[in-house]
This record gives structure tokens, C-alpha cells and sequence, in this order.
């Protein structure tokens, strides 16, 4: 035990930096890996967007009991290839009085910010290569989590403009539906994460994966349980997935806010809101699971960082992010769609209360374990804050709630009127003539 606390130290000092590092990359070395990290990341990003669209249609298959794609390529593999070979080779309609210039730009405005949020996300250990220090991400921004809160916010702008620019009474309907979705659950998620912050010391991504380190104790989904609940909740609404699918709704709004659009314009919206889950699911994993770090070693986080501990801590990076992925893919052919009301009144009454309420009992019991001298890198922070969350939810699920708040079949009635309106119900078909029958009796 006190080797592996002396390790988290010499960790804790290198995530400071005060220990020796080899200097940054020359300019050109740099250069060419800047290109390099760019290509790959947005080539995996792009195929891991595809073939994502391919699992969903393979597990909802599965979940139904049937087979899904299985006709082009093994297994359906290159269905997705396919289907985007036929969008791409349809004939593009438009409205007759939709606002062309706003129309077309809608899809380009919903796609890029999903696609450069992945800019700042640092996606495994750094490479102490002989030419320098490479950093694992495109742009590691000391401010990167202000910056995804700040760019993905513009992808409700989009989904508005295609709304309002279709000149659709149902497409603006789900365009103003997502936009006060999205506003509402961008509060929670925004306030879900000052934990994590409040914890890592700093808003750097690379800061937080690093106070993370060590033998997966440190990892907020344990430090901040309760904020990895209101994240992931926060998450779905975000990305318009069940059951918060409200802008799309088939039944109602006729697929909402593309209802006009047609061919590749009308998949880049499906391939957004894949990339949305992705880039998602890459924040859950950075922000509460140790992002790149391997668990139950130290391995990965001692210097010096190898073109192996890249490798493999880029691997393990990306197993996480598959995991979230097939929790977004089950949860849809799961649950039940919300209704408006429920939707609204969860984010306002319940998702924010609950994140305000948490930063301040993190804050303190930081605050007072930091004073009978249990830092917030040793084991007894992680049992400590463990305990303490684990009361938390008992709390939250078993009292407060007790499967009626959450639930997406909760009625805003009392149990005693909607109790009286069955019974009146049933007394009312009981009594209830037979067709044909009157109550003076045959004439």
C-alpha cells in the first residue's frame, strides 16, 4: 500500500508538471503529427459514425428477435456503405417556399459542431517520442471543457433553422421543441459536471483524466456518482435520443424538424445525431470513467510514456466509448418516449435542483475531509466520497422518488383523485345501458 500511494504521488507530481519531461515537439515534427492525429482521429470518428448506425440496426434486430441488415457485406457490414452511396445518388427536392439559403445550410450547422468538439478530448497518454513530447489530442486547449460546453451548444441552431427555414408547421414545431430541450438540459449538464471540476482543480481535460489516475478508485463515477447520473441523463436529451426524441416524434410531428429534407441533406442529420452519441459517450468516458486510463494498474500513467502505452491506452479509450454506445443503442428500443410535459418539468424541477444541490455537498465534504488531512488524491477520499454517494442515491431513488418522479408513466395526479376517476369509471360502465336498451323498458 505505501509503494502504490509513493506511485500516485509521482503521478500527482507529473500531472503537476515538477517532474522532468522531455521537451515539446520542434515545429515541423509537430506539424507533421498535428496532420497525422487528424487524419486518423476523423477517418475513426467518420467509419466509427457508420458502422455505429450498423450496430444500431443490429441490436434493435436482436432486441426484436430478428435478423436486421445481413444482405450487403458480412453480417450487413457494408449496409450503412450502401445506404449512403443511395443518398448521396438521389435527386435533391426542395420546398416550394422554403428559405433556400438557411434550408441548405441547416444540415452543415447540426453536423460540424459534433464532428470539432473531438478537437480538444484527449484520447490516450502522451508519446515521449526522441523528437519530443506529443500530446494525444488535436488542439489540448488549457480551457477544453468551456470549449465542447461552448461549440455544442451550436448544434441546436441547426436543428432551429431547419425548422423555421422549411416553412413546415410540424418541422417548426420540432425545431422550437428541440431548442427548448436542449437549453433545459444544457443548464443540468452544465452544472452536473462542477463536481468533477471542483475535484480535478482545473478545466483542462488532460487535468481531469489525470486526477483520475491510478487504480480506478479516483474515477468521478465514483467520486461524483450522483453527477454521472444527472450527466448521462442530461446526455440523452441532448443528443434527441429516447426517450427524449421529442423534435423528431414520428407519431406527432411527422419526423419533426428534417420533414422536408430528402436525400444526403436529410442523413447528415441521422449522422450528427450518431456523432452527437459518440462525442457523448467520449466525454462520459473522459470526464467520470479516467478517459485513456487503464484500470487497476499504474502502469499506463508512470513515466516513461512509450508508443505502446499510446497504443493501448488509446485502445482502452475507445472500448469505453463502444460500451456508452450500446447503452444509448439498448436504452432506445428499451423505454418509452416521455411526454413534453414530463420532459420539461424533469429538467427544470428535478435534473436542476438535484446538480445545484450536489456541487454544494461535494464542495463540502471536500472541504472537510481536507481538514482531518484526507486528500483527494488518497484511497480514503475515494472510500470516503464512495459512502457518501451510496447514501446519496439511497436518498434520491429510494425515498424522494420511489419510482414516481423518474418514471416516465407518472401522472402530475394524486393517487387519491386518480384513484376516484377510476372508480367513477368503473361505476359508470357498470350502470351503462346496452346498446339499444332504454331504462323505461320495451315500448
Amino acid at each position: 500500500m505505501i509503494t502504490a500511494l509513493l506511485q500516485a504521488a509521482q503521478i500527482s507530481t507529473s500531472a503537476n508538471g515538477l517532474e522532468h519531461l522531455p521537451p515539446p515537439a520542434s515545429g515541423g515534427f509537430w506539424f507533421l503529427m498535428t496532420v497525422i492525429k487528424m487524419l486518423v482521429i476523423f477517418t475513426i470518428y467518420m467509419v466509427g459514425v457508420m458502422m455505429v448506425i450498423w450496430a444500431e440496426r443490429r441490436i434493435c434486430a436482436f432486441i426484436q428477435d430478428r435478423r436486421g441488415p445481413n444482405r450487403v457485406g458480412p453480417h450487413g457490414l457494408l449496409q450503412s456503405v450502401a445506404d449512403g452511396v443511395k443518398n448521396i445518388m438521389k435527386e435533391e427536392t426542395y420546398p416550394g417556399q422554403a428559405y433556400l439559403p438557411l434550408f441548405i445550410l441547416a444540415p452543415v450547422m447540426s453536423f460540424m459542431p459534433a464532428l470539432i468538439t473531438w478537437a480538444v478530448l484527449p484520447y490516450a497518454a502522451p508519446w515521449d517520442s526522441k523528437w519530443g513530447t506529443i500530446d494525444m489530442a488535436l488542439a489540448p486547449l488549457p480551457i477544453g471543457f468551456i470549449y465542447i460546453l461552448a461549440i455544442a451548444s451550436l448544434g441546436v441552431y441547426g436543428i432551429v433553422l431547419a425548422g423555421w427555414s422549411s416553412n413546415n408547421k410540424y418541422a417548426l414545431l420540432g425545431g422550437l421543441r428541440s431548442s427548448a430541450q436542449m437549453i433545459s438540459y444544457e443548464i443540468s449538464m452544465g452544472m452536473s459536471i462542477i463536481p468533477v471540476l471542483i475535484l480535478a482543480g482545473n478545466v483542462s481535460l488532460s487535468r481531469i483524466v489525470s486526477q483520475q489516475a491510478g487504480w480506478g478508485l479516483h474515477w468521478n463515477v465514483i467520486n461524483c456518482t450522483i453527477a454521472f447520473i444527472v450527466f448521462i441523463v442530461a446526455a440523452f436529451a441532448e443528443t434527441n435520443r429516447v426517450p427524449f426524441d421529442l423534435p423528431e416524434a414520428e407519431s406527432e410531428l411527422i419526423a419533426g424538424y428534417h420533414a422536408e429534407y430528402s436525400a444526403m441533406k436529410f442523413s447528415m442529420f441521422f449522422i450528427a445525431e450518431y456523432a452527437n452519441v459518440m462525442t457523448a459517450s467520449a466525454l462520459m468516458s473522459t470526464l467520470f470513467f479516467g478517459g485513456w486510463d487503464i484500470p487497476f494498474t499504474l502502469w499506463d500513467n508512470a513515466a516513461p510514456h512509450t508508443l505502446l502505452k499510446t497504443l493501448l491506452t488509446f485502445g482502452f479509450f475507445w472500448v469505453k466509448i463502444l460500451f456508452f454506445v450500446f447503452v444509448f443503442i439498448w436504452v432506445r428500443w428499451t423505454l418509452p418516449r416521455f411526454r413534453y410535459d414530463q420532459l420539461m418539468a424533469l429538467g427544470w424541477k428535478i435534473m436542476l435542483p438535484i446538480a445545484l444541490a450536489y456541487i454544494v455537498v461535494v464542495a463540502a465534504a471536500t472541504l472537510a475531509l481536507e481538514n482531518f488531512g484526507i486528500h483527494p488524491a488518497s484511497w480514503q477520499f475515494a472510500v470516503a466520497m464512495l459512502v457518501i454517494n451510496l447514501v446519496l442515491a439511497a436518498l434520491l431513488f429510494g425515498v424522494l422518488d420511489r419510482g414516481r418522479l423518474i418514471s416516465p408513466a407518472y401522472s402530475r395526479l394524486d393517487r387519491r383523485d386518480l384513484a376516484k376517476l377510476r372508480s367513477a369509471r368503473v361505476e359508470r360502465v357498470h350502470y351503462e345501458p346496452a346498446p339499444g336498451v332504454t331504462h323505461g323498458g320495451a315500448d
